[in-house]
């Protein structure tokens, strides 16, 4: 009987391509056996992925250290053409030098995207990195990262990551606006940072950390905000000024799509002079979430209503109220839902989901606010942080005696 035709190794090569690139690298490498023609196919990839799966498991780690990288170095030593994308994800290379010969290979061979997400240590990014001209993605993850003065940006970049990097904030700023086709931005896990974002063509941006204040000097392209921000004890660890963090962090982002914002977002909103009405209208944003927000305070709850009065266009609302009275409050003379907030109309509000509602006043009002003033409103979802039967069971009877604009409003009461 004669041999049965190698119906594979025959397929296209475009086709082979793909097969290898659905394979883990080290899975693309053991294809070498299946035929003559296969032997060294996978040294094209311009793909390179690695982490500690492409070695055998061992229990020492210095073990899979040596493993892994004498498989990286063979694999980038038997490479042939270029090397679009070089992404390495573990913990047990820190502070390699062979990771500065790698480097330094990628930088010679056209890399477009690298990732480098290596464990905690003090692994300092090379000089050579800063000559990938090409990169069109970068992410470091517990780098050192120094650019030379010489260094320009990278003019070709257009997604950004940094974690939990060590960096001044002087190379941050110099590093984004040297970059003027920077869409993505993510920065997380900086502490006491004070940063002036300018990125023209920026459409995405998501920061995380200890941020004394933020400046959005030139993003008019943004259709995207997710803010973590934390401070240690004292709203004090927010730079203070009269100018209104609100204007001053949104007041240039006309495009604005979707903002969400976690921990103290709304208290570093609410820092400075209320203008009243804003100087910009939202008629792009349509989702909102804001996270542990206090309604004891006046100022945060003066920040909800201005975003959601200035979003003609919004569609679904999200907002936890804060469980814990974290700052010291003072007493207003004024109710902040009689003043001018009922002239307003959500014309397009859908879907409202309040979280952690302990039945204090504002946050009773701002709900009757929403169902006053939102005629297409269809669900009110509302979850409860109270224990006690009795006190939740007052909160559903005044809830349900809020009127309603919309006639296809329903208004669900859940227990956490």
């Amino acid at each position: 009987m004669g041999e049965s035709p190698d119906l594979i190794s025959d397929l296209p090569q475009s086709i082979l391509e793909n097969i290898l690139t659905r394979l883990s690298i080290r899975d693309a490498i053991r294809t070498s056996v299946l035929s003559s023609k296969w032997r060294y196919k996978w040294s094209t990839l311009t793909d390179l992925m690695f982490d500690e799966k492409c070695v055998s498991p061992a229990t020492d780690r210095a073990v899979v250290e040596t493993n892994l990288v004498r498989f990286i170095t063979g694999v980038l030593l038997l490479h042939q053409g270029p090397i679009h994308k070089f992404q390495l994800s573990t913990s047990f290379l820190q502070c390699r030098p062979d990771i500065d010969q790698w480097l330094l290979f990628l930088s010679r061979n056209g890399i477009k995207e690298l990732v480098l997400e290596l464990g905690e240590g003090e692994f300092r990014v090379p000089s050579c990195l800063f000559r990938c001209l090409k990169l069109t993605r970068l992410e470091l993850c517990h780098c050192e990262f120094d650019p030379p003065k010489s260094f320009n940006g990278f003019s070709s970049l257009k997604s950004l990551n940094l974690h939990q990097i060590l960096v001044s904030p002087e190379a941050i700023e110099s590093l984004i606006s040297g970059c003027p086709l920077l869409e993505f931005l993510s920065l997380s896990y900086f502490d006491s940072l004070v940063l002036s974002i300018s990125a023209p063509n920026l459409m995405y941006l998501y920061l995380d950390g200890e941020f004394k204040d933020i400046f959005l000097e030139n993003t008019p392209k943004l259709v995207a905000i997710s803010v973590s921000m934390y401070m240690h004890e004292d709203v004090a660890d927010f730079e203070q000024s009269s100018d209104y963090n609100l204007v001053k962090f949104l007041g240039g982002v006309p495009l604005l799509e979707k903002l969400v914002g976690y921990i103290y977002f709304t208290k570093y909103l609410s820092i400075g002079d209320d203008p009243g009405r804003l100087p910009i209208t939202y008629i792009h944003l349509k989702t909102i979430e804001l996270y542990q927000v206090s309604f004891e305070d006046a100022n945060e709850v003066l920040v909800l209503l201005r975003l959601v009065t200035h979003s003609p266009n919004l569609k679904e609302l999200k907002v936890s109220a804060s469980p814990i009275q974290l700052f010291p409050l003072e007493e207003e003379s004024f109710d902040l839902f009689e003043r001018d907030c009922f002239d307003y109309k959500l014309p397009r509000l859908e879907t409202v989901r309040m979280t952690d509602v302990s039945g204090i006043r504002n946050e009773l009002e701002f709900i009757r606010f929403l169902m006053g003033t939102s005629p297409v409103l269809e669900t009110v979802i509302v979850t409860s942080s109270l224990s006690d039967k009795d006190a939740r069971m007052e909160m559903v009877v005044e809830l349900l005696r809020f009127p309603r604009v919309s006639p296809r409003a329903q208004l669900l009461f859940l227990q956490d």
